[in-house]
């Protein structure tokens, strides 16, 4: 096959300078295609040549890029993925996020493999791109609007039918800047972590629009990968765990983590739901898929039985109609904010959604304010009269509102976890989840997940970044004795640390590819042609991640703050992990996780050796000048 470009590429990047109001197409050689992929390797290249330490997250100077991969669009599971790479607003460094749904795809069908923003606009628009032709349109009208209003009225004014175009933007949380702000799309996707919502309504860019339009992907071996994406599909249908997730989603993690104690409870207060067993049982796939009239809402390319449109047919509720939650929606609008009714679970999901906030951080802010109010270090004068209790809905749904436009005490909690524990003041700090750099964890008690705390601890995207179901074999590892395993922990994590950027720089979800960097590598084959091999895919990943590293580190990043805050890293007083501490193990993991990852056990800074047999000798000179010894 004769093509003009890189097989599995539409063959050009979209600049846009919102200042100018300019639009300008950008080509990348094949050398560095495949030296930077795509997703998470695009852009954490472009951050760092681009946003210079002194430049902020709202600086019209920071740079957002929303980008697919090689195998986005194609006939691989999944492959309407992208990822979203910016300076982030809750840590000021660096964050990755990803997004499912149709975007990634529809992008690569207008003729764009991502999009790089920067500027800021005078007045707010939304980016339209359509057959190999990219628009900036006023969006005005737009303002104000939730994010589902903001979907369907772009699609309304377009003339696009539901799937016909894919449309990702912010909400409320967004324009007014909330630091947990999500990039939303296609009905509750996200694209939620470390305030990328926040970038993009600090630039005045409301949305991304891609229609479906006529185009396609080529790609150099279309039967071979043809053939491997099925390979792919039936090896999930034969893991149980995989399964599980195909046929049900996540709807089945609840009810089995709260067996475990690695559910977020009342904001860590304890590791016991406080629930009655038949409403325990309500939180689970049966029960959803069986009560809430359950409409597919597929992602691009996927055959899994994963997402879904509900109804509530009863109840206070009555006729809602939203997005199945994932499981930790779940989380945050339940066992963490101590909800125990799954319909009232199901409406704050979908407010938080709508609202165009990162259901994690926002689940973890509320719990804090609610942690607050029991214990009398806020009062309702301070809430501007909202009763703030445990599982109060209607209260919790009130203050989200606030939240979204930084009304009242909604103004302080938009701040995030950490910061509005600050300004609280007294023991508030003692009770926030997050780490030392500013983000809240995921949805998970990871006092009983060893893995997952230090991992987002020492993340340099603002959210995990070693998966726990990275398989070990891939790297010569056996698996964990445990989860409190913490030298096995530590270098387990370094060891596997590039299969997760590596698989974000395809443009393919991870429910579908599960880390699998050998079949990842074959895949890329057989897009590209590239002879591309296990080691390649894997010291790629790793490229990524000391990029990122390398950025965070100009940017100001110091060894003290990769730690948890004092509730995250506390010894859990019930549950199944009751007594157990990782506080004594933390500085003995992080010397090994330096050390396994090739970076200066004292600074934490990548050490010359590591970055030159990365490709990345270029940036010694940025980390460690002329006049500074190697102290590694």
């Amino acid at each position: 096959m004769k093509m003009d470009h890189v097989g599995g590429y539409a063959g050009k990047y979209l600049r846009v300078d919102l200042t100018a109001g300019t639009l300008a197409d950008e080509r990348w050689d094949e050398a560095n295609l495949r030296k930077y992929i795509g997703g998470t390797g695009f852009g954490a290249k472009v951050i760092y040549d681009e946003v210079p330490p002194e430049v902020t997250w709202s600086d019209p100077e920071n740079r957002i890029t929303l980008a697919s991969g090689p195998l986005g669009g194609t006939s691989v599971s999944g492959s309407g993925t992208f990822s979203v790479v910016t300076k982030g607003a809750l840590t000021n460094s660096a964050t990755s996020t990803q997004a499912n749904g149709y975007l990634g795809a529809f992008m690569k069908f207008a003729g764009y493999d991502g999009v790089i923003v920067h500027g800021r606009a005078k007045e707010w628009k939304y980016l339209y791109l359509h057959d190999g032709v990219a628009e900036l349109r006023d969006a005005s009208a737009l303002v104000g609007k939730d994010t589902w209003e903001t979907e369907d009225l772009i699609k309304a004014g377009l003339g696009y039918r539901e799937h016909g175009m894919s449309v990702f933007g912010i909400g409320p949380a967004g324009e007014n800047l909330v630091k947990f702000a999500a990039i939303i799309g296609d009905k509750g996707h996200a694209a939620a972590h470390n305030g990328v919502g926040a970038v993009l309504g600090s630039k005045k860019l409301k949305a991304i629009a891609a229609a479906r339009g006529k185009g396609s992907v080529e790609v150099v071996d279309r039967a071979h990968l043809r053939d491997l994406a099925r390979q792919n599909v039936e090896m999930i249908r034969a893991d149980k765990a995989s399964m599980s997730i195909y046929t049900w989603g996540t709807l089945e993690i609840l009810t089995h983590n709260e067996k475990t104690g690695t559910i977020p409870v009342k904001n860590y207060t304890t590791n016991v739901y406080e629930i009655g067993k038949d409403d325990l049982e309500k939180y689970g796939a049966q029960y959803i898929r069986s009560h809430f009239e359950p409409q597919p809402n597929p992602c691009w390319a996927c055959p899994a039985h994963h997402c879904h449109i509900l109804r509530i047919p009863d109840g206070p509720y009555a006729g809602f109609v939203g997005e199945e939650p994932e499981y930790e929606c779940f989380a945050a609008w339940g066992p963490l904010t101590g909800v125990t009714d799954v319909a009232a679970s199901i409406v704050l999901s979908n407010e938080v959604d709508r609202l165009g906030f990162d259901t994690n951080e926002a689940g973890y802010v509320i719990a804090l304010a609610l942690e607050c109010y029991q214990k009398g270090l806020i009062s309702k004068k301070d809430t501007d009269g909202i009763e703030l209790t445990w599982g109060n809905v209607p209260a919790i749904r009130a203050m989200l509102q606030k939240m979204a436009l930084r009304e009242g005490f909604g103004d302080l909690l938009a701040e995030g976890v950490m910061r509005a524990a600050r300004q609280i003041g007294g023991d508030a700090p003692n009770f926030a989840v997050h780490t030392m750099k500013g983000g809240a964890p995921r949805g998970h008690d990871h006092r009983s997940q060893w893995w997952e705390m230090f991992d987002t601890s020492m993340s340099d995207t603002g959210t995990i970044e070693t998966a726990r179901r990275v398989d070990p074999k891939m790297f010569g590892l056996p698996p964990l004795s445990h989860n409190f395993a913490a030298e096995e922990i530590a270098r387990m994590i370094a060891v596997a640390r590039g299969a997760m950027p590596f698989e974000d720089s395809l443009g393919v979800c991870r429910f579908n590819s599960w880390f699998d960097l050998p079949a990842l590598a074959e895949f890329l084959q057989a897009a590209t042609g590239w002879d591309f091999t296990f080691d390649e895919a894997n010291r790629a990943g790793l490229r990524f991640a000391n990029l990122l590293r390398a950025f965070n580190i100009r940017h100001g990043l110091t060894p003290d703050i990769e730690a948890p805050s004092p509730r995250y890293g506390s010894t859990p007083v019930d549950g199944p992990a009751k007594g157990k501490s990782i506080q004594p193990e933390w500085a003995k993991m992080k010397d090994i996780y330096y050390r396994e990852m090739g970076w200066d056990p004292q600074s934490g800074r990548p050490l010359p050796e590591t970055l030159k047999a990365l490709g990345l000798g270029d940036l010694v000179l940025d980390l460690w000048p002329v006049s500074e010894p190697v102290v590694g």
